[in-house]
């Protein structure tokens, strides 16, 4: 049967937490960097895609691409472990501890942002045909992307930063729902399906992945972005990580397991 359950699928969830819990240092670092170098890549394609057609939706139809590759390439995203592995310490696996879950965190992020820099770092070049001309429509279209979505909401204080925060947690409420999404299908055509709706929505409508702006913001000031790595941290890649980690989470790792694995008592009629 191509479709599980969800009773099937939540206990999934959790066998991937403890898992990834449990990798190596040396493959969980090898994981997160090809996730945030293919996501980086994926995030390329999607702006050329949108300023070529001068159609976003185009572009966000599109975009899923990367996640799709990477997810059945067996590649972890921050976004991923900051859903999964806090259930494996909520189940009371043996031998997950807070420790575990918080250093699988730190080496996922380590490699998803070593490997959306690089990603950076080389498409820079190509656009500037190594840094020897302007950047061209592209590249100046990243770094007024990198502009906006860091002084942008630096013009609304606790506000702006707020606002970060909760596109944050938009944005993976729906990458989670992806990354379930995969596990209830056995068939590729299925996972696929499953992954890119999600996807395709979060994007479309700007929320904030944690990983993407690894990639976008070193990308706009490599070309020029009129914007500090301090604007970069403070005003989008910390608020974004925080919203990432409470909305994938709240609204999808905790509502998943505690009703398809810690489930209430059923109800009597006697």
């Amino acid at each position: 049967m191509s479709y599980l359950a969800p009773a099937e699928f939540v206990s999934k969830m959790v066998d991937a937490g403890e898992s990834k819990v449990f990798m190596s240092t040396r493959d969980t670092l090898i994981r997160a960097f090809m996730a945030g170098a293919i996501l980086a890549l994926a995030a390329v394609f999607a702006i050329t895609i949108t300023v070529q057609t001068g159609m976003p939706l185009i572009g966000a139809m599109l975009f899923p691409v990367g996640f799709v590759m990477l997810y059945l390439m067996g590649f972890d995203l921050l976004t991923g472990v900051f859903v999964l592995t806090p259930l494996a310490l909520l189940d009371r696996r043996p031998g997950v501890t807070l420790g575990g879950v918080l250093r699988n965190w730190g080496l996922v992020f380590t490699g998803n942002f070593a490997g959306a820099l690089t990603v950076a770092v080389m498409m820079a070049f190509v656009f500037t045909y190594g840094f020897s001309t302007s950047p061209g429509v592209i590249g100046e279209k990243i770094s007024h992307i990198g502009e906006a979505r860091t002084l942008g909401y630096a013009e609304y204080g606790l506000a702006g930063w707020l606002t970060i925060f909760l596109r944050g947690m938009l944005c993976n409420w729906m990458v989670s729902m992806g990354v379930v999404g995969a596990m209830i299908s056995t068939t590729v055509s299925g996972k696929t399906i499953a992954m890119w709706m999600p996807i395709m929505l979060f994007f479309y409508m700007g929320f904030e992945h944690s990983v993407v702006n690894m990639f976008l913001f070193p990308s706009a000031m490599i070309m020029g972005g009129n914007f500090s790595v301090m604007d970069y941290m403070l005003w989008n890649e910390i608020p974004t990580a925080l919203g990432n980690l409470v909305g994938g989470l709240a609204f999808t790792g905790l509502t998943l397991y505690t009703t398809h694995v810690r489930t209430a008592p059923k109800r009597s009629f006697s």
